[in-house]
């Protein structure tokens, strides 16, 4: 990870360092991404009888689609389960459509954007319990996107973090300042 956190490769047990970004971003690549998401999206939508809108942008280096609409709860699923299996359905149709690996990004009824909120309140907090203590503090097992914000507001925080154990139970644990 480019903020000097570290994530364990599970097949090697070392460190998967993030590679920097591509110094130039194939905009029109990440808006074709989003326009077969949406198109999928709108299909699944359509089978399950669901009312919804979908917006489509680009942030920085991924294709993000979101779905707003009154009913959207069971596309959610308990924890964002549903939501998390709807965007790996997504990235495979994109995969399917344009040859690539996508990293394209679904949010349903703004659940990623309140749960991005709340994980970055609960890694600033563990960096402030752990910047008090000097004692490191292991966190809840966390989906990669999860893990992600926190070692994200843990750096923001000038503290350390590393995500530990296997899936579906890795988890990040937040490091005292040497």
């Amino acid at each position: 990870m480019s903020n000097g956190n570290t994530e364990r490769s599970e097949e090697s047990g070392g460190v998967a360092v993030a590679e920097a970004p591509e110094e130039s971003v194939d905009i029109e690549a990440l808006e074709n991404e989003g326009d077969i998401a949406a198109d999928y999206i709108e299909g699944l939508l359509d089978i399950a009888d669901f009312d919804g809108d979908i917006d489509m942008d680009v942030e920085g280096d991924r294709a993000m689609v979101s779905v707003v609409g009154a009913t959207l709860d069971e596309l959610i699923g308990e924890n964002g389960e549903v939501l998390e299996a709807l965007q790996e359905l997504t990235r495979l149709a994109v995969h399917r459509g344009t040859g690539n690996r996508s990293r394209l990004m679904l949010d349903i009824g703004g659940y990623r954007e309140g749960r991005r909120k709340a994980l970055a309140r609960v890694g600033a907090d563990a960096a402030a319990e752990v910047a008090k203590s000097g004692e490191a503090k292991p966190l809840e097992p966390m989906t990669p996107f999860e893990r992600k914000v926190v070692h994200d507001a843990v750096a923001a925080a000038g503290l350390r973090s590393e995500s530990e154990g296997e899936e579906p139970y890795r988890y990040v644990v937040v490091l005292p300042a040497e």
